[in-house]
């Protein structure tokens, strides 16, 4: 069975999955397989996003409609 067969015999095996657990663990093990994001960013991007969420935690933030008119 060549791999496009494989991914549609696939969906279609998840398409008759009622069990929520079962859809859960499925989706756990596909992200484990694909890894995390995380670790493909620089140091620097890591700070960066560290430092917004800070931030956000410090209350700081701009509504939307400001930062629209602030790049605008």
């Amino acid at each position: 069975m060549d791999l496009k067969a494989s991914k549609l015999e696939l969906i279609q095996a998840i398409l008759k999955v009622d069990n929520a657990s079962i859809i859960e663990k499925m989706v756990n093990i596909l992200r484990k397989e694909q890894g995390d994001f995380w670790n493909e960013l620089s140091p620097e991007q890591q700070q960066e996003i560290k430092k917004g969420l800070a931030e956000l935690d410090e209350g700081k933030r701009v509504s939307y409609d400001s930062f629209v008119k602030k790049i605008s």
